[in-house]
């Protein structure tokens, strides 16, 4: 018999999803934004509706696997030897920078190393969400501005499975550091190496033969990615590593864009779970004794990320207007920035006043940044008919 708790909680998270989501299109924000309101409010440190989380957290970790899974079947060699160059060097450049001033706030502010090290890779991401939803089709395929930001992307993409493998290996630091340094060494050369082999002499192979089957198609992605990541957690890696790894190998394959597009309605049912875990584990009691940091870490990241994108874009060439409109379009934290906040407050890395921090930071200046954009530059969310753009 179904546990009526889990359908309670599952018709709480959804039905308000839904209407909260309406609410955002109305106003022109962000999807993930109402999500992780929805958690605030419902969730335990809110009016309690839904007071479990553990179970849900775990089914909403499913939603990143696959998140990763989408985001290395979109980085075929093609696309990753493109980012070489002006990209890459301007994608380098700005972590640097971002890292350094995430950190140098927390520091500030009294916090650890370990806390400030974390925060300082969490905001060097901006949203992949914004960057692609607020740029018009004809921009993202044709202009100029669209290419950079793409590419940017890419890179920061790339950073951000860095980072999670940084975050594995300081999570398994002190009687399990040797461990996981082993895992890093060892395992994850024979995670990438196998599954390359399997897919060329087995999945690829098996999907060729029966491509005309679309349910075969769908369980086989689905089966292929959890395969990897669990294969990759027995050899002392993450899930989400194995997740990232499982798409990667089947990029260069012909169905990878039809695997994508199919599996991302899969994906976005785990990931309202887990922007919804989010919000629910903020602590809204915590959120009042450290204003000031989260307030101080957002006008960094909402003054200094386009500032310094631009900077460099337009050392490297680019046009000023240009530079200044990629580095508006990236001016926030990211997606990426809310799961390193999670991965590391479920290490113990990041206490739940620096995971408050880094969280409520990113959702201000994701709702800056989208008013931004939306009201300056041609997107297709824009009230004023004169920059709507489909």
């Amino acid at each position: 018999m179904t546990d009526p708790n889990i359908l309670q909680s599952f018709f709480l998270i959804f039905s308000g999803a839904a209407l909260v989501a309406t609410l955002a299109l109305y106003t022109r924000q962000p999807m993930l934004i109402a999500y992780i309101a929805l958690g605030c409010l419902v969730g335990p440190y809110g009016i309690a509706l839904v007071d479990d989380t553990a179970l849900l957290a775990g089914i909403a970790e499913i939603g990143i696997i696959f998140l990763l899974f989408l985001v290395g079947l979109d980085l075929p060699t093609h696309k990753l030897k493109n980012m070489l160059g002006e990209s890459l060097l301007t994608g380098l450049g700005t972590t640097a920078v971002f890292f350094s001033a995430g950190a140098a706030v927390m520091l500030g502010f009294g916090y650890s190393v370990t806390e400030a090290v974390i925060v300082g890779i969490g905001i060097t991401f901006s949203s992949t969400i914004l960057g692609i939803k607020l740029l018009p089709t004809t921009v993202l395929h044709h202009r100029h501005v669209g290419e950079i930001v793409i590419s940017l992307l890419l890179v920061q993409d790339l950073l951000a499975i860095i980072a999670l493998l940084l975050i594995g290996y300081l999570g398994g630091a002190g009687e399990h550091g040797n461990m996981t340094l082993l895992a890093l060494a060892l395992g994850l050369p024979a995670v990438i190496a196998g599954a390359l082999l399997v897919v060329r002499y087995a999945v690829l192979p098996l999907l060729e033969r029966f491509d005309a089957f679309h349910e075969y198609i769908f369980l086989m992605a689905i089966g292929w990615c959890l395969a990897i990541a669990q294969a990759a957690h027995s050899l002392g890696l993450s899930y989400e590593i194995g997740g990232f790894i499982a798409g990667v190998s089947l990029a260069t394959s012909p169905i990878a864009q039809y695997i994508a597009t199919h599996l991302k309605p899969l994906r976005d049912f785990f990931l309202v779970l887990f922007f919804f875990t989010v919000g629910a584990s903020i602590n809204l009691q915590v959120l009042a004794s450290v204003w000031l940091p989260i307030l101080t870490l957002a006008a960094v990241i909402l003054v200094l990320k386009p500032w310094t994108f631009a900077r460099l874009l337009h050392l490297q060439g680019e046009t000023l207007s240009s530079a200044r409109e990629v580095g508006l379009r990236l001016g926030q934290a990211s997606e990426f920035s809310l799961l390193v906040s999670y991965m590391a407050l479920n290490t113990l890395l990041l206490s739940s006043e620096g995971a408050v921090i880094l969280q409520t930071a990113t959702v201000i200046t994701l709702l800056a940044s989208s008013y931004f954009v939306v009201s300056r530059y041609p997107n297709p969310m824009a009230a004023d008919p004169a920059l709507r753009r489909d």
